[in-house]
């Protein structure tokens, strides 16, 4: 009798995540669901893809999938961080799950050719005209999010706890997260008890990615303005050129990694703006320079970080010209940590429901990504990578020696899908893995 006594004991007090998934059977009821429901995911994606906005100007976007959540049975709250919003579905006692997607496009050129090629464009920060379009999959994101929030309603009776789903604006610039969490998004709505993000990359759609520890890079922005003194063209003695300063500053600066840091650590540092002048006979005053670190590991971080506002002021010394402007970590992430006890429960059910699909990544992204901001008080999270390219096509950019249209590229274009029901299918497995009744 104590032996029956103790074992209902333990059982009654055995944690949600004892009692394991069944993935097959839950894949083949998200799969039965999608079947019906993907046309109008479908419409969704190619709708928001068409639409692009750019970092805290993504109002139609955010209304969009505010709609769509509201339709959904879910608590939507918007404006949350500047145009994040939070949706709420509670569905009896259990963990609260967090459920990320990024709202935001980048300001650059479509160059796909697809029927539903975005052609938007609009100003960016600065005032500027850009075109725009979703060419890191943020789209795709966005509808695999909803789909999994319309799957994981249709399949209430399998899960039990509260669904928070979280779409924040402005990851591209790494400042969407932090604008949310100030906007006090734990204080209002709770803090999770875990919490799943998912990316697109540049592989075979079917196909995921995942790895415990260090999942994406640090990320840090850096803006110089060099300051010279501008002049006509045809005599440069008169003057101090900036943008020649500038293009020693771009050569110089790859010393850092090159010279500076071990061959067998990570470092990255690129300038991606380079804005001087009007004419090409007016030596202009002043060259800005906009720039992006990446890193994973925090020595080599400030050691690059401190090179280069080193070799931009010797820069600017060697010229006899003023010390430029020096903005460093503006807009700034640290790496995605994905915690080892959740990726290796979500490891499971993934290798259940897709075999040798679901792979073990050996190394982190060099990308970076605002993820961290929202998990860095400790909780255990998990952010993998989802494929959108068909084999055919790897095999024949492979055949032409033609390198893979990546996140960024004006090329990049998933094939729909396959690639969201992947994430709808992977992201409802994982949350429902920690919500079993």
């Amino acid at each position: 009798m104590k032996k029956i006594a103790l074992t209902a004991l333990l059982l009654a007090c055995a944690s949600p995540l004892a009692l394991a998934l069944d993935a097959v059977a839950a894949r083949q009821d998200i799969d039965r669901f999608l079947d019906g429901k993907y046309p109008g995911l479908d419409r969704l994606y190619k709708d928001l893809h068409q639409h692009p906005e750019l970092g805290f100007q993504e109002y139609r976007t955010a209304k969009v999938l505010a709609d769509a959540m509201r339709k959904l049975g879910f608590t939507v709250t918007e404006k949350v961080g500047k145009t994040g919003i939070v949706a709420i579905y509670r569905n009896g006692a259990g963990p609260t799950v967090m459920v990320r997607s990024e709202l935001d496009a980048l300001p650059m050129q479509e160059k796909t050719g697809l029927p539903y090629a975005s052609t938007q464009k609009t100003k960016d920060q600065d005032g500027r005209e850009t075109f725009v379009a979703h060419s890191c999959g943020h789209d795709l994101h966005m509808a695999s999010w909803v789909g999994t929030a319309a799957t994981l309603v249709s399949l209430k009776d399998k899960w039990k706890g509260t669904l928070m789903f979280v779409a924040q604006p402005a990851e591209e610039e790494l400042s969407g997260a932090r604008s949310m969490v100030d906007d006090a998004l734990f204080s209002k709505f709770g803090k999770p008890d875990y919490a799943f993000a998912l990316h697109t990359a540049p592989m075979e759609y079917g196909y995921l990615t995942y790895k415990a520890g260090p999942q994406t890079s640090n990320g840090d922005s850096f803006a110089l303005v060099f300051k010279g003194k501008g002049g006509h063209g045809s005599m440069p003695e008169r003057t101090i050129d900036p943008i020649v300063i500038g293009a020693r500053f771009v050569t110089d600066v790859q010393s850092l990694v090159s010279r500076e840091v071990p061959p067998n650590r990570f470092g990255v540092v690129s300038v991606g703006a380079f804005n001087a002048g009007t004419v090409g006979n007016i030596i202009p005053d002043e060259a800005v320079l906009l720039g992006t670190v990446r890193t994973y590991d925090p020595g080599v971080r400030t050691q690059l970080l401190n090179g280069i506002r080193r070799i931009a002021l010797a820069s600017a010394q060697a010229a006899n010209a003023p010390a430029p402007d020096i903005s460093i970590g503006t807009s700034q992430a640290d790496a995605v940590l994905n915690d080892a006890a959740l990726t290796d429960r979500t490891a499971k059910v993934f290798k259940s429901a897709f075999g040798d699909k679901a792979i073990q990544a050996q190394e982190p992204s060099p990308a970076s990504e605002d993820f961290s901001v929202f998990v860095e008080h400790g909780i255990p999270s998990l952010y993998f990578m989802i494929g959108v390219f068909s084999s055919t096509q790897l095999k024949d950019w492979a055949a032409r020696g033609q390198p893979v249209p990546g996140n960024h590229s004006p090329f990049f274009a998933p094939v729909p899908e396959p690639s969201i029901r992947t994430g709808v299918t992977a992201m409802s497995l994982a949350v429902m893995n920690v919500m079993q009744p």
